[in-house]
């Protein structure tokens, strides 16, 4: 069984998070996601479905990321910090533009 502070389980909730929306809303990936869409539409075909669905998408994000974190945790843990890092700054930013 893998034990799992609560800092671990924080830090790979974040860069789920953070992985998720870059995949379905960051502009920086917009070329290959139009490119992807165009060859599977969200619409008519359920892998291009997948990345228009936050929860779908996370879902699998989610479990790469515990998967690695048990497979090789040192490595996994410097990268999801690094994107938990940039989630809760997006997220202050948002906040601080309401």
């Amino acid at each position: 069984m893998m034990d799992t502070s609560i800092l671990q389980f924080i830090i790979l909730g974040l860069a789920t998070y953070r992985i998720t929306r870059l995949f379905i809303r960051d502009t920086i990936l917009s070329t290959p996601r139009d490119w992807f869409w165009s060859k599977f539409p969200p619409e008519s075909s359920k892998l291009g479905y997948l990345l228009t669905c936050e929860w779908c998408l996370s879902f699998w994000i989610g479990s790469l990321l515990v998967f690695s974190a048990i497979i090789i945790p040192s490595v996994t843990y410097v990268i999801a910090a690094v994107f938990a890092v940039s989630a809760v700054t997006g997220l202050l930013t948002a906040y601080e533009d309401k």
